[in-house]
């Protein structure tokens, strides 16, 4: 069966991506409107309706308005936007993180795929939180750095035409759109403090969370943690949980390949109360249109590894 998708937003740096993907795919037939017609309402209506599936790239509130013009309740939707990430009858589109989670992709109508750097931090956090392994209420932090990417077209053409930009910190406000999804999916009492960086690299993602064990009063320790992310992570063809004793750096190279695997690292000392919890993902690939095509393969009932850079 062949279905027919619409990418709404094709033009952005996400929507590019993900016709990649889906181009050589025999399943999915895209749905692609004339250039002089991407920004018409009428003519997007059509193809919204149309469509068994509609992926939209777009910023968040002209992904509300294009769910707006669905007229329908047979067309599936997946929305790489944060618009819809903590939002009640839209179903949360990482499928590994929690247990059931693929099941309730499968059968959704509305799918939220996860932002880039919370698909770090609630891979490495939320099964240990959900097995009791880390409190819901402790105050974590997060230490990322992303490919500049991840910025989109203007960020892009800052660090192009800015050459000696080698680190920029932002969100200093401590106010940014991925903290609510951050809280929410994890189960948290607090938010997180999210202190994001975007460094001299296309693409690709470092997020970090460090932890004190001992500080939390419990007896749990850094093999515990390291052997429950293995446990919930086992069988996975797109997650892999490493050891990282005698690992000596993680690195973002300026060209890296994309890929759409989520490395996940748990490095800690010789008492194994100091810990620190890593992830490295592509913050096009997992972080973004890898995510989105696997959620795609999952709604269309198909091997949800298909047309993935593993």
């Amino acid at each position: 069966m062949t279905y027919s998708v619409f990418i709404d937003g094709a033009a952005g740096t996400t929507g590019l991506e993900i016709a990649d993907r889906l181009g050589s795919r025999q399943e999915f037939d895209l749905v692609r409107l004339p250039e002089d017609k991407r920004k018409d309402v009428d003519a997007r209506r059509e193809a919204v309706n149309d469509s068994d599936f509609v992926i939209l790239c777009l910023p968040d509130q002209a992904a509300i308005e294009a769910v707006s013009l669905i007229e329908n309740d047979k067309t599936r939707v997946i929305d790489a936007s944060s618009a819809h990430r903590t939002a009640d009858n839209w179903v949360f589109g990482f499928a590994e993180f929690r247990l059931g989670q693929r099941e309730r992709i499968a059968n959704a109508q509305f799918v939220s795929n996860p932002g880039c750097y919370p698909t770090g931090f609630l891979g490495l956090v939320a099964p240990l939180i959900a097995r009791g392994l880390l409190p819901s209420d402790w105050p974590y932090s997060v230490n990322a750095v992303s490919g500049y990417s991840g910025g989109g077209k203007a960020l892009i053409e800052r660090f192009e035409q800015e050459p000696d930009i080698g680190f920029r910190s932002y969100g200093l406000t401590l106010e940014h759109k991925h903290m609510p999804e951050m809280k929410r999916h994890a189960g948290l009492k607090y938010d997180v403090i999210f202190a994001p960086a975007v460094v001299r690299a296309y693409r690709g993602m470092i997020v970090e969370v460090p932890l004190n064990l001992e500080a939390m009063g419990r007896n749990t320790k850094a093999e515990d943690l390291l052997e429950a992310l293995k446990d919930h992570y086992n069988g996975s063809a797109i997650v892999a949980v490493h050891d990282g004793s005698g690992r000596g750096e993680l690195l973002l190279n300026e060209n890296d390949a994309a890929t759409d695997r989520l490395e996940l690292y748990v490095f800690a000392d010789d008492s194994g109360d100091q810990v620190r919890l890593i992830a490295k993902l592509d913050n096009l690939g997992k972080g973004a249109a890898g995510s989105t095509v696997q959620d795609l393969n999952i709604m269309a009932g198909l091997d949800e590894t298909l047309g993935l850079r593993l």
